[in-house]
């Protein structure tokens, strides 16, 4: 079975890849596609938002497509980035600038006080619309510092607890073993053969 994953995030497609694939699941790129729509990301949720980039996809592409929406939730920040993590310090973010503005604002914020969580909403849709939705968090903190050279976007600032590891410390197998994006593909394996079911029968 041959699925599209909705992200132009090479990151992203490599984790997809990794943890998703098999004898029977072969992850296709969004890019190998002409003419895909530009797709606005204007749901409040993490949910909405995988569910609009998936159900684009799907429509465009004709094929199951599977997107993933995910962000920090900082819990001295009252959940933020959120939704907005890709672009918390602007439009014209990228990784660094968005760790930067988030130490800043956690800048003598003590150590007790600077838990957050990773959450990822997976969404997988066919092109004649049947919709399932899956979620996947993990628990840790905000160090004051980058550590470690792997990994994406916060992943240098994120701290494990449970290691003492930050995400970009980690190997891609101890990251892919227990991150927020694992625990949500976990989720998505448990209800792929029913969809696949429920698609074939439609």
């Amino acid at each position: 079975m041959e699925i599209v994953l909705a992200t132009g995030n090479k990151n992203k497609l490599k984790e997809f890849r990794e943890m998703l694939e098999s004898d029977d699941v072969s992850i296709i790129a969004q890019s190998e596609f002409e003419n895909c729509p530009e797709i606005i990301e204007d749901g409040q949720t993490f949910e909405e938002n995988a569910i609009i980039k998936a159900c684009a996809i799907a429509q465009h592409t004709g094929r199951i497509t599977i997107a993933d929406d995910s962000g920090l939730e900082v819990d001295y920040l009252g959940g933020a980035p959120g939704i907005y993590s890709a672009r918390f310090s602007g439009e014209d973010s990228d990784d660094d600038k968005n760790n930067q503005k988030l130490l800043k604002e956690l800048s003598g914020v003590p150590k007790e006080s600077r838990g957050a969580q990773f959450s990822c909403v997976i969404a997988i849709v066919s092109p004649s619309g049947l919709k399932r939705t899956v979620k996947g968090e993990y628990r840790g903190c905000i160090i004051e510092g980058y550590r470690g050279q792997a990994g994406f976007g916060y992943d240098p600032i994120f701290l494990d607890r449970v290691s003492g590891l930050t995400y970009s410390e980690m190997t891609s197998q101890q990251k892919n073993s227990i991150s927020h994006r694992a625990r949500a593909i976990i989720e998505l394996k448990k209800v792929l053969p029913e969809f696949l079911k429920e698609v074939n029968s439609c």
